[in-house]
């Protein structure tokens, strides 16, 4: 190994062992042995949850009369709804016959749990597949549209909320706020139904419904990403225009609330250019709200394009998961609920860090 290689390795190795022996790194881990702990609770609530809907996914299908009742039996232990041990052991101890249910419901959940713990998030009722590969189909397709949609709330939002901010009570900051009480005024689906109709009466220049064309699979590669694009807009507005409304407002009150210090009115006293001002002093202590914000957001991701997705039949997680809660497919719905939960978790942890990194006085104990 040559010496410049070697000293490669060792400031990489040290600089490995200082990260480790941080309190970054022991915060990193606190937090993450305490989302832990969070699933695992909240995967018993949502689990009871579901479980207090009458009925389950058997009962849809006893009122097929193609299905036999040895079908039934077959179908109630594959999928782990058979609840007769349960009972047994309620008769067998002598417990008052009300509490087979819940005796039931431990019994499926300590078998879905079993099955996390080996990595198996089960089998889909409806689909008859595994839920972990019907998830990985769907969420490249959620993730790609609610990114889009944050990218673009946030890059509209943060410039017109500084614009209303600095030009207070002026033409254009009346302006804008006009337009941030009409846009959170309009819920995602009114916006979806408004959209759809503006596309019917321009067709064929916006594309609705699936993610791609009739065409897709001949066309460039640079071509397919055009059209997975073009298909993109109408969605992406529509999941855009009530967070971008409530971002800029809250930019806006932000940075007010910062140009009034007494540290702002001294800099400028000194004679800093107002850009410097601004966007230097000001516009960095108003973003930490902003960022724990987008901590929230980042949780919401998979869910927040739910009704979008209906409405422009976009291949991602919203009907999916849609269909299954109407089937009570268990397993499918449990999975959806705990990868909900966990980007709630890692949202908050890197919004801290995030914090951290934008204002070093930030204590992670304390975030």
């Amino acid at each position: 190994m040559s010496p410049s290689a070697r000293t490669r390795l060792e400031s990489t190795i040290d600089a490995l062992g200082s990260f480790l022996t941080s309190d970054t790194f022991a915060y990193i881990l606190k937090r993450l042995l305490q989302g832990l702990l969070t699933l695992f609770l909240a995967s018993i609530l949502c689990f009871v949850i579901i479980q207090l809907a009458p009925g389950d996914y058997i009962d849809t299908l006893r009122e097929n009369p193609k299905i036999s009742p040895e079908r039934i039996k077959q179908l109630q232990q594959q999928f782990g709804l058979d609840c007769t041990w349960a009972v047994q052991g309620v008769q067998k101890w002598h417990l008052p016959e009300g509490l087979s249910t819940p005796v039931c419901w431990t019994g499926q959940y300590s078998r879905w749990l079993g099955q996390i713990l080996q990595g198996n998030f089960g089998t889909s009722f409806v689909y008859n597949r595994s839920v972990s590969s019907l998830l990985w189909e769907r969420v490249p397709a959620t993730l790609l549209l609610a990114f889009s949609s944050l990218v673009v709330t946030w890059a509209i939002a943060l410039p017109l909320g500084i614009i209303g901010a600095v030009n207070q009570n002026k033409l254009s900051d009346r302006v804008l706020r006009v337009i941030s009480y009409i846009g959170q005024g309009f819920p995602s689906f009114i916006a979806a139904l408004v959209l759809l109709i503006v596309a019917q009466n321009t067709t064929p220049l916006f594309p609705v419904g699936d993610m791609t064309s009739i065409n897709h699979e001949d066309l460039t590669p640079i071509g397919k990403v055009v059209d997975i694009v073009w298909h993109m807009i109408l969605p992406t507005l529509a999941l855009s225009i009530t967070g971008f409304a409530g971002l800029q407002r809250i930019t806006r009150g932000q940075l007010l609330d910062v140009l009034r210090q007494d540290y702002i009115q001294t800099a400028r006293a000194k004679g800093l250019p107002e850009n410097k001002v601004i966007y230097v002093h000001a516009l960095r202590n108003a973003v930490n709200p902003l960022i724990t914000l987008l901590g929230f957001e980042f949780a919401s991701l998979l869910s927040g394009a739910f009704i979008t997705e209906y409405f422009f039949n976009w291949p991602g997680l919203g009907r999916l998961i849609l269909q299954a809660m109407q089937a009570q497919d268990l397993y499918l719905v449990m999975a959806s609920l705990m990868i909900g939960a966990t980007m709630l978790i890692i949202g908050n942890l890197l919004a801290d860090l995030l914090l951290k990194a934008v204002d070093p006085r930030i204590k992670l104990g304390d975030a």
